[in-house]
């Protein structure tokens, strides 16, 4: 075989690559739809998305913890520390009375009373960590802003004055 002796063109050969290669680019695109919005539809870059969608699921399940008032699991949630109870001594920052105080539906310092339901209305990006808006017991406004740590993979307080905001 020479240079100049070609093989024969096989178009159902190419129809198929073809095929193969539309279709692998379809379900790769619908792929990334998918994955954009279980991630809650952020306005970011996609390998930002995954911290979106571990920040939601961690404010979720924290709360769904509250809700349950299993405010050792929360706690443990809280600081990404399942075993907390076995080294108390280790969240000087935040201990767990002062969570207690802050997250006990009978505390003077927590001001949506018993927390009975929530809904995660909104997350943004706020410098390294995730910013989480929860709506919580039916309200419309007023929402609890908390701030996932991707790194830490712990929860926070948002930063006084940051707030997400809802519209009107």
């Amino acid at each position: 075989m020479t240079l100049l002796d070609a093989p024969k063109f096989d178009a159902a050969r190419e129809k198929r690559r073809q095929v193969f290669l539309y279709s692998t680019a379809g379900f790769l695109f619908v792929l990334l739809v998918a994955w954009w919005l279980v991630a809650g539809r952020p306005v970011d870059w996609p390998w930002n998305w995954n911290n979106y969608m571990i920040g939601r699921m961690t404010v979720d399940h924290f709360l769904t913890d509250v809700e349950k008032n299993d405010l050792a699991g929360a706690y443990g949630i809280w600081i990404h520390d399942k075993n907390w109870q076995q080294h108390p001594t280790q969240n000087g920052a935040y201990p767990f009375a002062r969570f207690q105080q802050d997250w006990s539906g009978t505390s003077p310092d927590n001001e949506y009373g018993v927390i009975q339901s929530h809904k995660i209305a909104l997350a943004a990006r706020y410098g390294n960590s995730v910013l989480v808006a929860v709506l919580i017991n039916g309200r419309k406004s007023k929402a609890l802003n908390l701030d996932y740590d991707p790194r830490m993979k712990s929860l926070d307080f948002a930063p006084p004055g940051v707030e997400l905001y809802l519209g009107p």
